[in-house]
């Protein structure tokens, strides 16, 4: 908030007497000394007059919501969103139909969360409408407002609500908003799969998710937007078991893999998980591969079957495969045996330690072996590539070469 690039749009917008604040998760995380990421600014002059005053200022604009309001100043590789004071005159979920205003506290008040809804001016000064400083003190998600009306105005905001809660909150929750989330869970089934999938992700990315879903289920919320969700103790132990291992921040992929953990599904199932939710292809194959796994990794083979394991699945996706199997184990028995321990651990430690391999030979050397271009030239290399891999990725080019002629060669 401090940056040049910010200072640069602040000045741009304030260079003819404009007020302009910092508004919403940029105050709220920096009140947390939590990393600010996205800098959302807000303004009571109108879209025209806003981008007026970034070009005056050379810095360029992208109109990407200015029916709302918002437009976006582009400086070097930082975005800002930049939103004129307006009030909702009439919602229709994600959308509404807006009136710009000079007010700030009107602003304030179609905002979802109080914690959301904090300003900030450009030299510190806070604004407070709504008691969100105190809800930040106490770990509080609370609703602007009444809790239902917010939630009809956008049914996203229920699955907000246990998201901002599992990223901000502490026990017990806000009672009024969790009544309400009882309330309207009925309405989740209108929301689009990609809204939904944003929500789940984002919710398995907080520091630990399980009892938030477990809340959820309790609730009745979840058997709306999640009904595969019946190892939820499973995905608890691997938040405890990734903690353990120095990997309590994940990433996207991470998400992906706790929400696995939180699902009872075969491969069919997972796939129609991943189409409800509108993954795309990779997510839903990694979905697929993580919570409906062909078949177990080997947790007490030998090295060679490890590396073989390991070239087949690759590290990322095996890695993950371990700490399912090993967060499931651990459900299954308790505090598993120092040995077993060890060997889930080397395991975790080979995949982090893993140099890829690649076959030393390749289509064009069988073609140039004389074969023809098409099917057989795939059905040799994976003769060859089983070859090499039963001897532990040892023959180089040459042996490899070698083999591959050998089995050209018998034609057919």
């Amino acid at each position: 908030m401090t940056a040049p690039e910010t200072r640069a749009v602040i000045a741009a917008l304030t260079a003819e007497g404009a007020t302009v604040r910092f508004v919403g998760g940029c105050v709220r995380d920096a009140l947390l000394e939590r990393p600010v990421t996205d800098v959302d600014i807000a303004t009571h002059d109108e879209p025209e007059k806003v981008i007026a005053l970034l070009e005056a200022a050379a810095i360029r604009v992208v109109p990407t919501g200015i029916a709302h309001g918002t437009v976006t100043a582009v400086v070097g590789k930082a975005h800002f969103e930049i939103t004129t004071l307006r009030l909702d005159v009439e919602t229709f979920g994600r959308r509404a139909r807006v009136a710009f205003t000079n007010d700030w506290a009107l602003d304030a008040a179609r905002r979802d969360f109080t914690i959301n809804a904090l300003f900030c001016s450009p030299d510190g000064e806070l604004f407070d409408p709504f008691g969100g400083i105190e809800d930040l003190r106490a770990r509080r998600v609370r609703f602007v407002g009444q809790a239902e009306d917010r939630i009809r105005e956008d049914v996203l905001r229920l699955l907000r609500f246990f998201r901002f809660y599992a990223h901000y909150g502490r026990p017990p929750p806000d009672g009024a908003a969790l009544a309400a989330c009882r309330e309207l869970a009925h309405l989740l089934p209108t929301l689009s799969g990609e809204r939904v999938a944003g929500e789940v992700l984002r919710l398995m990315a907080a520091p630990d998710p399980a009892p938030v879903l477990a809340l959820m289920a309790d609730e009745g919320v979840l058997a709306d937007i999640l009904p595969e969700a019946g190892t939820i103790a499973r995905l608890g132990g691997l938040v405890a078991l990734e903690r353990e291992l120095g990997q309590a921040k994940v990433d996207a992929g991470g998400a992906l893999r706790r929400l696995a953990a939180a699902l009872q599904v075969d491969a069919p199932g997972a796939e129609e998980l991943a189409a409800r939710l509108r993954l795309s292809n990779v997510e839903k194959a990694r979905l697929a591969a993580l919570a409906a796994p062909a078949k177990p990794v080997t947790v007490t083979g030998d090295d060679k079957t490890r590396r073989r394991e390991l070239y087949g699945l690759g590290p990322e996706l095996y890695r993950d495969l371990v700490m399912l199997q090993w967060a499931a184990r651990r459900g299954e028995v308790g505090e598993l045996a120092r040995d077993e321990v060890a060997a889930y651990r080397g395991l975790v430690e080979a995949a982090d330690a893993w140099e890829p391999v690649q076959l030393p030979v390749k289509g064009r050397d069988a073609v140039a072996l004389g074969v023809p271009k098409g099917p057989r030239v795939g059905e040799l290399l994976q003769e060859v590539e089983r070859w090499w891999i039963e001897r532990d990725f040892r023959p180089g080019r040459a042996e490899c070469l070698a083999k591959l002629e050998k089995l050209a060669a018998r034609g057919g």
